[in-house]
């Protein structure tokens, strides 16, 4: 008997910002990922600027210092890309709509044309090879403008200029895609206000205070985006997304348990307000700890929990360990967050726990919570690959997923509703981080480093068969 249902999506997963390139083509403005010069992996990701930082990027015309401008060429190679990804099997693509490919500062009256043709020609080619399309509507590439004018989403008034973004896309695409998701790791804008809310530090009195205030902005954006959606395009699914920072104990003290529960309510917050539609005790009592007042508007308390999400989804990679005597400990980082090491587990060449039996953890502890389905919008080994000819030999890839699919299967054993998984990086792409190519997450690899040197040829890894065989037999076949 099959593990996987029917019509279980399987495919792959890119943000605009790290494949498209074409920064200043089709009507195109800069968005907040234009921003970023090439980082450092041995001093971590790189997701904030100053503002004379921003100032001098956004007067720079040498594109090429700036590596997500360029990123892939995916603007001008969809079609390829998109065979290469049918020739896979691919059930499904997540993928971004650059915001600033619509509306190219944010705030304008029209949409651009330029940009709508773009996606639409893109969309026409998935679904002439049976691919669905799922949409996230920001994936930290907001209009650089409304960074430099309104100090992102700390402004209220950005709310009302999402809304109509999404309210365009609804209107140009309803007939093509069902999934929609709204924020790509909302709990990015209280970990990096820069990349998650376009929020500038020299202009922000209380950073963390902003933050959240922020994030209620996107809180309510996304109510409004789902009553939206449900009252005008009933047959469209909107789910939220988060990080899943999953935490284990360091040992069963009752201290080190009660730390985990602690973190673990806090991380879940994000997704809580966006499913039962208001915020938790936990979120609320640290409010209170640190003097922070979000100003909430007459009428959102009901707006939020009037327009909840349709189903979850998240990005998982790692897991961490926490304690009460974490400031002793070794640590490492996962993602967006830095916790305790686990000595049970072996890690990445940037450092990133590798923990397979922590997704069907985390499907169980999730779906436990929410009673929604689940959807794997981000799972992937990013890592180093050598091009030998035109090989790449990555069993350790294979490896990564194989075991990651394993557990989400027995997850679905275990009854969690799971109805799709996109691999994170299915083509090789700009690092979200560090804007490296070097780390590397695709079943296709991309003959570019990371100056921007190379022939951009589309060479299929080892993964790429290992992967096709896995969606022909829906599953099953592993080996």
């Amino acid at each position: 008997m099959a593990v996987f249902p029917d019509n279980f999506l399987w495919g792959g997963a890119f943000a605009a910002n790290q494949v498209e390139g074409g920064a200043r083509e089709g009507g195109r403005g800069l968005s907040t990922a234009d921003i970023f010069p090439l980082g450092d992996r041995k001093k971590g990701g790189c997701f904030d600027r100053s503002w004379e930082q921003i100032l001098e990027a956004a007067a720079d015309l040498d594109d090429r210092k700036y590596p997500k401008r360029r990123g892939i060429d995916f603007y001008h190679r969809y079609k390829e890309d998109i065979a290469l990804f049918h020739e896979m099997g691919f059930k499904a693509l997540r993928f971004s709509i650059s915001w600033s490919r619509i509306f190219p500062n944010g705030d304008d009256k029209e949409p651009n044309q330029e940009g709508i043709a773009f996606y639409r020609s893109m969309i026409e080619e998935l679904k002439k090879y049976g691919i669905e399309p799922v949409v996230t509507l920001s994936h930290f590439e907001m209009p650089l403008h409304l960074s430099l004018t309104y100090n992102g989403w700390t402004d209220r008034r950005v709310a009302d200029f999402f809304v109509k973004f999404a309210g365009t896309l609804f209107e140009e695409f309803h007939e093509e895609i069902r999934y929609w998701i709204t924020f790509n790791e909302i709990d990015a804008t209280v970990h990096i206000p820069l990349t998650g809310a376009g929020i500038v530090r020299e202009h922000t009195e209380n950073l963390e205070q902003a933050s959240y205030q922020a994030l209620h902005h996107q809180f309510v954006a996304s109510a409004r985006v789902i009553k939206l959606a449900h009252e005008k395009y009933p047959g469209l699914k909107i789910g939220c997304m988060t990080t899943k920072n999953l935490k284990y104990p360091a040992t069963c003290r009752p201290e080190d348990c009660l730390q985990c529960l602690q973190e673990t309510e806090l991380d879940a917050f994000y997704t809580d307000v966006q499913v039962f539609g208001e915020y938790s005790y936990a979120i609320r009592n640290l409010w209170k700890k640190k003097h922070i007042q979000i100003q909430e508007e007459p009428g959102d308390a009901a707006l939020l929990r009037e327009n909840t999400v349709d189903f979850v989804s998240f990005s998982y990679y790692a897991s961490l360990v926490t304690s009460a005597e974490g400031a002793k400990k070794e640590k490492v980082s996962a993602n967006l967050l830095v916790g305790e090491k686990n000595p049970y587990l072996e890690q990445t060449p940037w450092g990133w726990q590798i923990d397979p039996v922590g997704l069907r953890y985390a499907l169980n502890q999730m779906y436990s919570r929410y009673k929604l389905p689940l959807f794997v919008a981000e799972n992937g080994l990013g890592t180093l690959d050598k091009l030998e000819g035109d090989a790449v030999h990555d069993d350790y890839r294979i490896s990564y997923v194989r075991e990651h699919i394993r557990q989400m299967a027995l997850a679905l054993e275990d009854g969690v509703p799971v109805f799709g998984y996109t691999y994170w990086g299915c083509i090789d792409c700009i690092s979200a981080s560090t804007s490296e190519m070097s780390k590397r997450y695709g079943f296709i690899y991309v003959d570019q480093d990371d100056q921007g040197n190379g022939t951009l040829k589309r060479i299929r890894k080892d993964s790429f068969a290992w992967y096709r065989k896995v969606i022909e037999s829906n599953g099953e076949d592993l080996t």
